[in-house]
């Protein structure tokens, strides 16, 4: 080949190149934008509540009559006086589906309901994290079933579709609660396609994403961020669970025979709170508590890490769960993790909402019927107004 024909050859490839490249260049230039848009919008979502057992967790009861008592228009009215800014609405995908369906294929009825809970949210000059927070058996048929994931997607696109005119700048959208995957190649695959059904029904909202199984820090830490910029990343926060879950009848075995035990950890409780697990090995595992001396620099330490993760990868971040089972800890102990995990969040630019407002980890105290009485020392806890 002569070098005529050599620079004609090396001009057609440039040439037929130049697409690509533009393609490419512009996929950087949304991503880039996107995520500009998704840190501003990051800051409606400082500070937070979760609403437990409301259009979720409410052992399949989603009746008018339940969902109109437990969370009620003066609740949420009350939670703005509080000082919180966002209110993270989490719903379960069950009742979505069920008759009598309307236009857009979902539950009507219920959806009605639900607008007005979202509604009145944003009335009250509150954002909303709309959080999909599926019972079974929607997780248990994910995890093996990719017929499962496009029938969840489709759900979403059903559910983004249906408040993509809400105002974008305070409705989020959650892709899901806790995955309970136990593979993270496989949740990053699900949750891309999740993402994609949101972004196609809804182009100007911005999504939170999370990492697999409990979306706890370390999972956060296996995510690699999706190609779609406009996202917000999510972490739980309950570490330590032998403080934080102290009492719980659910996940470890040996959690309900605890009680009182102190934060932060000191050695003279240690020898008398360990004889209240039955066994050797609950023993030991439940002693790990004191030897990681867990206080709020710990806290902070561990903190960190997540924000580190979000800073190399130029997203912003969220802690969306955090709290303390009420039932058996000591309201001084519990008072003092909620404000250092608070403050540690604060002070490395991350968002809060705190598990929850009503239930087993509340904020306030309320039977049906009545009004909601805040529990002052939480609240001040939270750095918010009694």
């Amino acid at each position: 080949m002569n070098k005529f024909a050599e620079r004609c050859l090396v001009a057609m490839i440039a040439m037929c190149s130049l697409p690509l490249l533009a393609t490419a260049t512009a996929q950087v230039q949304d991503r880039a934008a996107g995520a500009r848009t998704a840190a501003a919008r990051a800051q409606h979502l400082r500070r937070g509540i979760n609403v437990s057992h409301w259009f979720s967790q409410s052992a399949k009861d989603y009746s008018a009559q339940h969902t109109s008592t437990w969370t009620t228009d003066a609740d949420i009215a009350l939670m703005a006086r509080m000082g919180f800014d966002n209110v993270r609405l989490s719903i379960d995908a069950t009742p979505l589906e069920q008759a009598p369906l309307g236009s857009d294929g979902l539950n009507a009825e219920f959806m009605a309901r639900l607008d007005h809970a979202l509604d009145t949210i944003l009335a009250n000059g509150l954002a909303v994290q709309v959080d999909l927070h599926p019972e079974e058996p929607f997780k248990a048929q994910m995890h093996t079933s990719n017929q499962s994931v496009d029938h969840l997607a489709a759900l979403w696109t059903r559910l983004a579709s249906h408040y993509a005119s809400r105002d974008p700048e305070r409705v989020f959208f959650e892709i899901m609660n806790e995955p309970e995957e136990n593979d993270p190649y496989r949740w990053a695959g699900i949750q891309a396609r999740l993402a994609a059904a949101i972004r196609e029904a809804a182009p100007r909202q911005t999504i939170i994403a999370t990492g697999a199984n409990y979306s706890s820090f370390p999972d956060l830490l296996l995510l690699h961020p999706l190609a779609d910029g406009n996202v917000i990343y999510n972490f739980h926060f309950y570490d330590p669970h032998t403080f934080t879950h102290q009492g719980a009848t659910w996940g470890v075995s040996w959690w309900r025979y605890t009680h009182d035990i102190p934060y932060p950890a000191t050695e003279s409780s240690r020898e008398e709170l360990l004889k209240q697990v039955p066994d050797d090995a609950s023993r030991r595992e439940m002693e790990q508590y004191w030897i990681d001396h867990w206080d709020a620099h710990r806290i902070r330490a561990t903190i960190d890490k997540a924000a580190a993760w979000g800073k190399a990868n130029n997203v912003p971040l969220i802690c969306n769960e955090f709290g303390v089972y009420r039932a058996h800890s000591d309201p001084v102990s519990r008072n003092a993790w909620i404000r250092d995990v608070r403050t540690a969040l604060e002070a490395d630019g991350i968002g809060w909402a705190m598990w929850d407002y009503r239930g087993g980890f509340g904020v306030v105290t309320k039977r049906d019927g009545e009004t909601a009485q805040p529990d002052p020392a939480t609240v001040s806890a939270l750095g918010l107004k009694n």
